[in-house]
């Protein structure tokens, strides 16, 4: 329903890469196994518990052992633990130590190089030297070439496996699915003497990871067995295509569901604009015993930031802090994703300085809030700070930063921190970073300098970056560049109402009503629809929708009575309304009551009505706020003793004793 304007900072929880978490074999010890946990030398216990913790020393040593190294079932144990614990060095250091060795050694070695991206040679070094290869060393030496991404040798490799089993085949299939190469992939499924369950999922997944849904629907109506895989992978696919519907249909059809299953449909409800479902169904999580993880949580609290509910994402921190994700990064980084969004950035910098581990998505997170706040000096000072850390920056980073410098309208120092990008730091300017710079001299009025870095731009200007310059000549009172702007922001999207619409408005700025009749009447016959502005207030967990001059909400005659009385103490405080504001050639008095009737007027008022005194209130608007509706939300926060926090398409803007947290400047 609603569109989250910041830029993205966190891991996108529903981007379930179904085929990179799909296991390449059924030998439990490889990398991406599928079966009951086994370890290579299947005739002997593990030491402690399956899956333990590996042995606590770095390295084995051969007196450690009572036979002198020579144990080759409790050494073989050793380099197993150390193998799934990621510590291949130790587990070399009880391979060299070992005097004889046997195949189960070797493959164990083995698996450890196929876990390692960029170890291949050392893998193919030990794979040439083991005695007696059997089934499992070629397919775990296949896993190598696999995770390497080297298509083209793995499938000679395959080719010239003695004995291929299902692992093999499977192994094969599913790299090649990964790779999205699933002509070759379907053919090899067709040769394969014998399917099994991991073989259907490989090629459904594949299918679904390729946007071929149709191809993946077929493949899954006629597996023999559908495993919870399957059906998460087709229910992926149809989000992805906004069939939400069949996606529910599915959902609730599947026998069996897993925690992935769960998250699939959490975030694409949110990402199809549901959050609200995607909410409601979380709960249905919960109070089904399900527990959470990040992922989960990195939805559902987007989810919260879209419908604009610090309550309920309040909740999930409770939820967070009674387990044990209260120390996950992910989660944490998450929930300060969400109260910045939310309005609460005082929570979120509570949080930020309490998390006991940062990593880079954190440091965006924290200075992306700040920049949207219009903390500049903030965000650039944690800038600095993350650096110091040993932090590098990378592209959001910069984004973050260049925002903060827009907002704060420091126009030398973001131009700095863009020539810096790739000098100082080896980071390429993208479209984005180009965007941020014309919007930073467009609002510093530099408006010639903003289209001759659009026309030196080694990108293709995107739709965005003419909205944004035409939203500047708007301020700065520039019809020629708003044409300019406004045409090839048509070129672009014919669709574009904001064309329209700013272009209209630029011309009611200058009073030239025959050209905003004009571009009205081009508009309606191009059959471009207005997106209409509206506002909205979460009170007890309701949101409340306020369109401008709303004749709908059911409390509406008592918020024009807080109006008119707003009205009278804001005329006695020296409030004039900005009579530029009302785009339509009407009276002064009718001018005035269209003003008074705007959105976030009434939505700030049914704040003051409804929530308890102290108590801040937080508006949130689909479009940016207008000037008339700026100067009155400074006046109220004045009259009224209360903090008013406005959340636009750009910005925060945070009201109080008269003034606001952009200093004017927005």
């Amino acid at each position: 329903m609603r569109t989250a304007f910041f830029a993205g900072q966190l891991r996108n929880p529903s981007s379930h890469r179904f085929l990179r978490g799909l296991p390449l074999t059924e030998h439990p010890w490889l990398p991406f196994s599928t079966s009951a946990s086994q370890t290579p030398q299947d005739h002997a216990a593990k030491p402690g518990s399956a899956g333990g913790p590996a042995p606590k020393s770095k390295f084995y040593s051969p007196a450690a052992s009572p036979n002198g190294g020579d144990d080759v079932i409790l050494s073989n144990m050793m380099i197993t633990s150390y193998v799934r614990s990621g510590d291949l060095d130790a587990a070399l250091g009880v391979f060299r130590n070992m005097s004889v060795r046997t195949t189960v050694t070797w493959n164990s070695i083995l698996a450890g190089y196929s876990k390692l991206r960029g170890r291949l040679r050392d893998a193919q070094e030990v794979f040439v030297k083991i005695p007696q290869p059997d089934t499992v060393s070629y397919n775990t030496m296949l896993a190598c070439y696999v995770n390497s991404s080297d298509m083209e040798a793995a499938l000679g490799f395959f080719n010239r496996i003695p004995r291929k089993d299902a692992a093999s085949w499977n192994t094969m299939i599913t790299g090649l699915a990964r790779n999205q190469r699933m002509e070759e992939a379907g053919k090899l499924f067709s040769a394969m003497p014998s399917r099994n369950v991991v073989t259907w999922n490989a090629m459904i997944s594949g299918y679904v990871e390729c946007g071929e849904l149709d191809r993946a629907v077929k493949l899954f109506e006629t597996a023999p067995v559908k495993s919870v895989v399957a059906w998460t992978a087709v229910i992926t696919g149809h989000m992805k295509l906004g069939s939400i519907e069949t996606a529910e249909k599915l959902f609730w059809e599947m026998p069996e569901k897993n925690l992935v299953t769960w998250n699939t449909m959490i975030s694409g409800y949110v990402e199809n604009s549901r959050a609200e479902a995607g909410v409601k169904l979380f709960k249905k999580m919960m109070a089904g015993g399900v527990s959470p993880n990040p992922s989960t949580l990195s939805s559902v609290l987007l989810g919260c930031s879209e419908l604009s509910s610090l309550q309920l994402g309040k909740q999930v921190h409770q939820l967070v802090c009674k387990s044990p994700l209260h120390i996950d990064t992910t989660a944490g980084t998450s929930l300060i994703s969400m109260y910045c969004k939310c309005g609460a950035l005082e929570d979120a910098k509570k949080l930020f300085v309490e998390m006991p581990r940062r990593d880079l998505v954190t440091w965006n997170a924290m200075i992306s809030g700040y920049a949207q706040h219009g903390a500049g000096e903030l965000a650039l000072s944690l800038f600095d700070g993350m650096r110091k850390a040993g932090i590098s920056p990378d592209g959001i980073t910069f984004v973050a930063v260049l925002l903060a410098c827009n907002h704060a309208g420091l126009l030398d120092l973001g131009t700095d921190y863009f020539n810096s990008m790739r000098k100082d730091y080896g980071v390429e300017p993208k479209p984005d970073h180009y965007s941020c710079m014309v919007d930073l001299l467009s609002r510093a009025g530099k408006l010639d300098e903003a289209v001759d870095l659009i026309k030196k731009s080694p990108f293709k200007p995107h739709p965005a970056i003419y909205g944004t310059l035409l939203g500047a000549c708007r301020i700065h009172k520039n019809t020629k560049i708003a044409e300019f702007a406004a045409k090839n922001l048509l070129d672009l999207d014919p669709t574009s109402a904001a064309a329209y619409v700013q272009l209209a408005n630029v011309y009611a700025a200058t009073n030239k009503w025959n050209d905003v009749a004009r571009v009205r009447q081009l508009m309606n016959r191009s059959n471009v629809v207005k997106t209409p502005g509206y506002s909205w207030i979460d009170v007890k967990n309701i949101v409340h929708e306020f369109r401008s001059g709303d004749r709908i909400h059911p409390h509406l005659g008592s918020i024009h009575e807080k109006l008119n009385e707003l009205e009278e103490k804001m005329k006695l405080a020296g409030y004039v309304p900005d009579l530029e504001c009302a785009l339509h050639d009407v009276g002064e008095a009718e001018k005035k009551q269209l003003l008074l009737r705007h959105s976030e007027k009434l939505a700030i008022a049914y704040g003051l009505m409804k929530l308890p005194p102290g108590v801040p209130i937080r508006v949130f608007k689909n479009l940016r706020i207008c000037a008339d509706c700026h100067r009155a939300a400074k006046c109220i926060s004045e009259i009224e003793k209360r903090e008013i926090i406005v959340r636009d398409t750009t910005r925060f803007h945070h009201f109080k004793d008269g003034s606001c947290s952009c200093r004017d400047y927005w």
